[in-house]
């Protein structure tokens, strides 16, 4: 019997090592695995490399592993926006490296890992900095930069419902990289809102297919982590 279920946060991230590449869903508050990342952190892996839309916000979620000190690198599109002060304290320290990637080249690269593509070209970041080192090829008027596809060993996502087979649904924008992070990491490790039986989510509302999901583990009430940072909490 497929049974991809898990009773603990700490059970569920328990194999993650040290120097892994940890995809981590997530835009602005929709969609953080806050409990994961908590969990993550409680676990004690180090030398990791982060993916994200940001660099974490207040001190818990992401913010709050980055101030552990135990990420070598962060792979993001906004390293600054909203109360990012961990980041950039850790930044010009020189104690984290950081490589920026524009948002969309940032989704279709994680995409094109999971699709098995051995590179695109875009124009995005042409004759910009971000352009340095990459192969540039002209099409139809315009540079385009030859980008590598962008997987990793683990992610991290949040789901609102799932099932023992890791069949996943998402609750609206909270979808963002969520799907495109499970086809591209080795293991995917989800934090779901409701573990339902087999057989209740409809097959044409599956959004992700259990195919790509390793492990899952119900966390009914899910912080939010904008009411966090507005109410001054750290973690741990």
């Amino acid at each position: 019997m497929i049974d991809k279920t898990v009773v603990t946060l700490t059970e569920a991230v328990a194999h993650i090592k040290d120097g892994d590449t940890v995809f981590i869903a997530g835009f602005g508050d929709a969609g953080n695995p806050t409990e994961l990342v908590h969990a993550l952190i409680d676990q004690g892996a180090k030398d990791l490399t982060l993916v994200n839309n940001n660099s974490g916000n207040g001190f818990v979620g992401l913010a709050a592993l980055l101030n552990t000190g135990r990420v070598r690198k962060m792979i993001c599109s906004y390293p600054r926006s909203s109360h990012s002060v961990v980041f950039e304290e850790l930044y010009h320290a020189g104690k984290i490296e950081l490589e920026t990637i524009p948002q969309g080249t940032l989704a279709e690269r994680i995409r094109a890992a999971g699709a098995g593509i051995a590179g695109f070209y875009t124009p995005t970041s042409a004759g910009t900095p971000l352009a340095e080192g990459k192969e540039i090829r002209h099409f139809d008027g315009r540079d385009h930069v030859l980008e590598r596809p962008l997987a990793a060993d683990v992610a991290l996502i949040k789901a609102e419902t799932a099932d023992r087979w890791g069949n996943l649904t998402y609750r609206l924008a909270a979808r963002n990289f969520g799907p495109i992070m499970c086809m591209a990491a080795k293991c995917t490790i989800v934090q779901t809102r409701k573990l339902v039986p087999l057989g209740d989510i409809p097959p044409e509302q599956v959004v992700t297919p259990s195919i790509f999901v390793d492990r899952v583990v119900e966390v009914p009430h899910p912080m939010s982590e904008r009411n966090a940072i507005l109410n001054g909490e750290h973690y741990p």
